[in-house]
C-alpha cells in the first residue's frame, strides 16, 4: 500500500508515519479505524462544535478549537465568542465522513464535542461525570464509583450510560430533558455527592487532588461550555487506547487496554452499544437541581481553599 490515497474526495497523506511516541499505530490505523466507525461517531459528534487534539511529527501535542486558515470550505463551521480571549473562535462541526477524514488527516486523534447543540447554547443534552481513579492501574476503582453513580440515579429516578474514557478511569453520560446549563452542573453536583455519600471510602468530590486520599474522584465539572472525549474517540495515551461503550454488566470485567486503534472496530462488528445503551432522556428532578445549587462549585471552592491554605502556611 502507498502513503497517500484519496477517500471521500479527502486526500490522504503519509499513511505509514507513526501517529505519536508509544501508540504502536500509524497514521493509516487512526484513518482506517475512524473510517470504520464513522458511521457510530459521527453521530455523537453532529452539530456540536468540535475541539481535536492534533499531534504532528516533533511537536507536542495540542487541543485545536480554531479551524486553521486552510480548511476546506466544505467543513462546517460554528463560531463562537470567547470571552477569555475577546476573539471568535470558528469551530469545525463534523457532520460527515468526509469531515471525519479530514480531521484524520490533520492528525486529530482526540475528538472532543461540546454537550450542546449548536443551535441550543447553554442547553446541554447530557449531565456527564467523569470518574477518575487516583493512579493509572486503579480501572477497578473507578468501576467501583460507577456503580454507586449508578445507584444514585437510581435513587433520582435516572439511568445512564456508561463509557471507558480511554484513559484511565470512566464516563457516564445521562441523557436529559432540555435544561439550561446552571441547573444541569447543580444536578451534577447533587449526584456526585449522594454517590459519594454511598460509600466515601472509595469515592470523593474533593477538587483538591491532596485531599482525595486514594480515592476516585466524581468529577462534576462537565457542563455548560466544557467538552468530553466523545464515545468511540481515540487517546494520545499509550496503545492508542479508545473510549469505549460497556453495559453496565460487562464493566466489571474489562480494562481500558482492551479497546484499541487496532482491536475497536473488530470488537463492535455491526453494532454502536453507544446508541443501543443510552436511555431516553429524562427531566432532572427538581429536589436533585434544589439540592445541588446549595453545593459550591468545585473549582471555586477549591481556589479560596487553596487560598485560605497558602494564607496559613504564611501565618497570616
Amino acid at each position: 500500500m502507498g502513503t497517500s490515497e484519496e477517500r471521500d474526495g479527502v486526500a490522504l497523506t503519509n499513511l505509514d508515519q507513526p501517529l505519536f511516541d508509544g501508540s504502536e499505530a500509524t497514521k493509516r490505523d487512526l484513518v482506517d479505524y475512524l473510517d470504520a466507525v464513522s458511521d457510530r461517531i459521527v453521530p455523537v459528534l453532529a452539530d456540536r462544535p468540535l475541539s481535536v487534539v492534533r499531534v504532528r511529527p516533533g511537536q507536542a501535542p495540542f487541543m485545536q478549537k480554531n479551524l486553521p486558515k486552510y480548511t476546506p470550505e466544505w467543513v462546517r463551521r460554528q463560531p463562537i465568542w470567547a470571552e477569555a480571549s475577546k476573539r471568535e473562535i470558528s469551530y469545525g462541526v463534523c457532520d460527515d465522513r468526509r469531515t471525519l477524514l479530514w480531521f484524520a488527516n490533520q492528525r486529530a486523534v482526540e475528538y472532543h464535542p461540546t454537550l450542546y447543540p449548536r443551535d441550543r447554547w447553554n442547553h446541554p443534552t447530557h449531565l456527564v461525570l467523569d470518574l477518575d481513579p487516583p493512579q493509572e492501574d486503579a480501572f477497578h476503582l473507578a468501576v467501583r464509583a460507577a456503580h454507586l453513580v449508578r445507584r444514585a440515579l437510581a435513587d433520582s429516578g435516572l439511568e445512564g450510560a456508561v463509557k471507558t474514557s480511554g484513559a484511565k478511569g470512566v464516563h457516564v453520560f445521562v441523557p436529559i430533558v432540555d435544561t439550561p446549563a446552571d441547573d444541569v452542573a447543580a444536578a451534577c453536583r447533587a449526584l456526585a455527592a449522594r454517590a459519594e455519600r454511598l460509600d466515601p471510602d472509595v469515592a470523593t468530590t474533593a477538587f483538591i487532588v491532596d485531599d482525595r486520599g486514594g480515592r476516585v474522584f466524581l468529577d462534576s465539572t462537565r457542563a455548560g461550555g466544557a467538552t468530553v472525549a466523545a464515545a468511540y474517540s481515540p487517546r494520545l495515551r499509550p496503545g492508542a487506547p479508545v473510549s469505549f461503550p460497556v453495559s453496565w454488566d460487562d464493566l466489571d470485567r474489562v480494562s481500558p487496554a482492551d479497546f484499541t486503534l487496532k482491536t475497536a472496530a473488530g470488537l463492535l462488528g455491526d453494532r454502536d452499544p453507544w446508541a443501543e445503551s443510552m436511555p431516553e432522556p429524562l427531566a432532572l428532578p427538581s429536589d436533585l437541581v434544589a439540592e445541588g445549587h446549595t453545593i459550591p462549585v468545585a473549582r471555586v471552592q477549591a481556589m479560596h481553599e487553596g487560598k485560605r491554605r497558602a494564607k496559613a502556611r504564611r501565618g497570616e
